[in-house]
């Protein structure tokens, strides 16, 4: 599922408290999923309400809510099972709220929760995306691939990575390492 939609913010703009939670409710995730479904990018790849709800809903994801005074502002679902476990599936800030820093909080979040589990966050972005892809640029991910016609034909999607080392760590300074060095 592509990633966030940014507009520009004026460098004066204080962001709001913005308080992230996780989020297991149906009805609430449905209502999510219809608004991810009414802008881009997921609208330009013409990705549905129901094919929104169908990704984030799907089981072992993590959904985390983003709110501003208690009004919805954002979603972050991640996958944290699979080969790419620490995968954010979907990075959404509800249109009133893009520009505001909810994105960065809800990244974030999600970075944090992935990290206590995997070295390594990934996700994807759709190449027309500009903004976002500068956004997760300044934030840390670099360029790990392209999905050539990934979600639909003549879009493709930009396959991003953040980490921290290896899954398998080895060398000085690992539990591994101190084994080898103990004495027989």
């Amino acid at each position: 599922m592509p990633g966030l939609f940014l507009y520009h913010c004026p460098m004066n703009y204080v962001p709001p408290a913005v308080k992230i939670t996780r989020l297991r409710s149906a009805p609430r995730l449905r209502a999510a999923a219809r608004l991810m479904a009414a802008c881009d990018p997921w609208k330009k790849l013409g990705l549905t309400a129901e094919r929104c709800a169908k990704t984030i809903q799907a089981p072992f994801n993590e959904n985390y809510q983003a709110t501003v005074r208690s009004h919805f502002a954002g979603l972050a679902t991640i996958a944290m099972h699979g080969t790419f476990r620490g995968y954010i599936q979907a990075l959404f800030v509800a249109e009133g709220f893009r520009g505001t820093g909810v994105g960065e909080r809800l990244l974030r979040a999600a970075e944090a929760r992935i990290f206590r589990s995997s070295p390594n966050v990934f996700l994807c972005v759709s190449s027309f995306n500009k903004g976002a892809i500068r956004f997760y640029k300044r934030m840390g991910y670099r360029k790990a691939g392209l999905l050539k016609d990934f979600v639909k034909a003549g879009h493709d999607e930009i396959l991003m990575r953040k980490t921290r080392g290896p899954l398998i760590r080895t060398g000085r300074g690992t539990k591994a390492a101190a084994r080898r060095a103990r004495p027989v």
